[in-house]
């Protein structure tokens, strides 16, 4: 079988058809032309079988008009149910079930590689050898394990049985790299996700421990701009700003500007150190007033103090 054979052998059935391929209509011409023919048909069905009620006319006695209504009706009531009735329990089963979710995705894979095979028909024979994706790697399968070393394997089996905690890998093994590739990988198979788009090599964990991040498994790529020159304390500064803010660092460098050509800044420490402060909820605004008269007074203020800080 040649290359141009196998391209038709792959590709999918047509899709199967729905309420809304009734009409070659657009979809809401389509609605509303049985919308209408619902009610209309109802309406006159309803008259027609209260007169007959009146003259005492037996209902299964029906003339032309109203068998081709009674005809009209059903057929506007499937269309109905199978647009709005059964496509919405559809949906609903669907998304209860993890089952159909793996179909939804693999059929949006099978009508991307209906596409491509589309797509290479349209292409010479010698061209048939493009490679197409297959559905195992759209389904973004888990890469294969990177752990080294047996020891390694042992304690992501624990991180992700629970009997090792993760945020306790950096103390436990001495390696702040180590324990990132570690909490990835049980992270990746406690998820059933692929982190592969994250690097995890070239990034100084130890420098984050206790201070950045907690209980890290990679890092991201973010743009980094320079501003400046800054001239601050008699020295000149070219200021990083990692950001994804448009116009971040253009407003920052005309604040240097501005800065540079008024002469400079200085600027004085006066205490580096981190502050922490208890926060207090009142049900109304009057209560909480009352607390801050109450603090305003220095001896109030120590008795809080005191039982704040136990």
């Amino acid at each position: 079988m040649d290359s141009s054979s196998s391209v038709v052998d792959r590709r999918t059935p047509s899709p199967t058809p729905k309420a809304s391929d009734a009409l070659p209509l657009p979809l809401y011409l389509t609605n509303g032309i049985f919308f209408t023919l619902f009610f209309a048909v109802a309406y006159y069905l309803l008259n027609r079988w209260r007169d007959k009620i009146r003259t005492s006319t037996p209902l299964h006695v029906l003339t032309l008009s109203e068998l081709a209504a009674i005809i009209s009706l059903i057929a506007s009531f499937i269309y109905l149910l199978g647009f709005f009735g059964i496509d919405f329990v559809q949906s609903f089963i669907a998304r209860a079930s993890n089952e159909a979710w793996d179909d939804d995705v693999v059929g949006d894979a099978d009508r991307f590689l209906l596409q491509e095979d589309r797509r290479l028909a349209r292409c010479p024979p010698a061209a048939i050898d493009c490679a197409i994706p297959s559905v195992s790697k759209m389904m973004d399968p888990l890469p294969p394990p990177v752990i080294s070393s047996e020891e390694d394997e042992e304690i992501v089996k624990s991180v992700v049985s629970g009997s090792v905690p993760s945020y306790s890998l950096e103390s436990k093994l001495g390696d702040c790299h180590r324990a990132a590739s570690i909490r990835r990988e049980a992270v990746q198979r406690l998820t059933g996700r692929s982190l592969v788009g994250m690097p995890l090599d070239g990034f100084d964990y130890d420098s984050i421990l206790g201070q950045c991040c907690e209980m890290p498994v990679g890092y991201v790529q973010i743009p980094v701009g320079i501003a400046g020159p800054l001239l601050l304390n008699g020295y000149e500064y070219s200021v990083p700003m990692a950001t994804t803010e448009g116009c971040l660092v253009a407003s920052t460098n005309r604040g240097c500007k501005a800065i540079y050509a008024s002469g400079g800044a200085t600027s004085i420490v006066l205490r580096d150190g981190m502050t922490r402060a208890p926060v207090v909820r009142f049900p109304t605004a009057k209560k909480a007033s009352e607390l801050k008269f109450f603090m305003e007074d220095s001896a109030n203020f120590d008795t809080l103090s005191v039982f704040f800080n136990k």
